[in-house]
């Protein structure tokens, strides 16, 4: 008798690699634990009888595990017990009822509530004779096999710019190349700046949250934030002005002109109105200052909405300043903190702000700008696309957070960023 062909699960991606380990830490059914065990050793090169040797189990159920897993993936993990009356409610049934639930109410003309809840659902499927009879523990259960879940709106609005593609490939260009005559900044407002107690999150004794006071007076005014943010060093200026006209946008951009001297600047601005002021056209075509502008809804494109973000978060929110000058001293500190924080950052190749394929990434940690000088983050090729790679052109990096190219022999599984604060 001839030798048995030894079987093995397919390639197996990094993030389903992590999963298979997650499965392995949790799973508390044993049935599947098992079951993980045979695939990630699977995974690993090990052969059916290894595998069988050290998990104490038959070959054949080593061979059907592997070949569920090649045919249905993640589901092959969970058993499917046997035994038990048969099922009441058909499989069309089922389907029928998650279609159901994905619809208003305002479909089947009831307005007295705008969601389904399970009771109000069930009664409605009795009513419509969808099924004789049914539980809410039942209709939980079809629902979630059906991958039908409570989920919280939320909203998007798209762009309606006609030239939407244009103005973004402009933008992204000079992102991914920088121009060798100039310098790219972007500029942006925040506020207003209220004084008012801010939601946050901070670290405290269990069940003492820290309080604020629920009730205030905004009797001291508001005040608003001028920033710009340079991605070829990742720093961050700003000014604090009690309104934000044409005259105060005029005022940064003779600032960052005086700044960089001979260098044409290419300013990043969103589509408010003093942006566009006649004063501010005719003296940025005097002094070598392009503006160039975002898509309309497509403020995300603006690198300096990532620092506001962070800005807000660490230090900001769980605060109740009573003054203006005591908010502005903590946004003060915060500023100078980052800025100082890019100066201690190891030196790497790409230390000068032109590099060829340099890029900048914001994102919301201790961090607050990732991929600046020292960082080693580049926009490349990878060198071994396939089913493995997530895409033939990617971004990746060294020692910020970001995963390797899961192509490469030996790439660690990405490890995320520690959470802040």
């Amino acid at each position: 008798m001839g030798r048995r062909p030894s079987v093995f699960v397919r390639p197996v991606t990094v993030d389903e690699g992590r999963k298979l380990h997650r499965i392995t830490r949790t799973a508390k059914n044993p049935a599947k634990l098992r079951r993980a065990f045979v695939v990630l050793m699977s995974a690993q090169g090990q052969t059916v009888k290894d595998i069988t040797t050290l998990m104490r189990v038959g070959e054949d159920h080593v061979r059907d595990v592997i070949h569920a897993f090649n045919e249905r993936g993640f589901d092959a993990l969970d058993p499917k017990w046997s035994g038990g009356h048969p099922k009441t409610i058909s499989d069309q049934v089922r389907e029928h009822i998650c279609l159901i639930a994905r619809t208003s109410p305002a479909g089947w003309r009831i307005t007295a509530f705008s969601a389904w809840s399970l009771s109000k659902l069930a009664d409605h499927l009795i009513k419509q004779r969808t099924t004789a009879a049914i539980s809410r523990e039942t209709l939980r259960r079809i629902l979630r096999e059906g991958k039908v879940s409570w989920k919280t709106t939320t909203t998007w609005k798209a762009s309606t710019d006609p030239e939407f593609i244009a103005k973004m490939h402009r933008i992204l260009a000079l992102y991914d190349t920088p121009p060798a005559d100039g310098r790219v900044i972007c500029v942006d407002e925040f506020g207003p700046l209220n004084l008012m107690p801010r939601k946050g999150k901070a670290w405290g004794p269990v069940r003492r949250p820290r309080r604020l006071r629920a009730t205030y007076n905004r009797t001291s005014g508001a005040r608003h934030m001028l920033a710009a943010l340079d991605p070829a060093t990742g720093k961050l200026y700003y000014r604090i002005r009690l309104r934000k006209r044409w005259r105060e946008f005029l005022d940064l951009l003779k600032s960052l002109r005086s700044r960089w001297p001979g260098e044409k600047l290419y300013v990043v601005v969103d589509n408010f109105s003093p942006h566009k002021h006649a004063n501010v056209r005719a003296w940025a075509t005097g002094h070598q200052v392009e503006r160039v502008f975002l898509p309309t809804y497509g403020s995300r494109l603006n690198w300096i909405e990532a620092e506001f973000a962070a800005l807000r978060y660490f230090a900001l929110n769980g605060t109740d300043h009573r003054s203006h000058d005591e908010r502005n001293a903590a946004i003060a500190a915060y500023i100078r903190w980052r800025n100082a924080a890019l100066n201690r950052r190891p030196t790497s190749a790409l230390t000068h702000p032109s590099a060829p394929g340099r890029i900048t990434r914001p994102r919301l940690r201790d961090e607050p700008l990732a991929g600046r000088p020292g960082s080693g983050l580049v926009r490349r090729t990878c060198a071994t696309p396939g089913a493995r790679c997530p895409g033939v052109s990617a971004w990746y990096g060294g020692g910020t957070g970001i995963r390797p190219c899961p192509g490469r022999r030996g790439a660690s599984p990405p490890v995320p960023p520690r959470a802040a604060g």
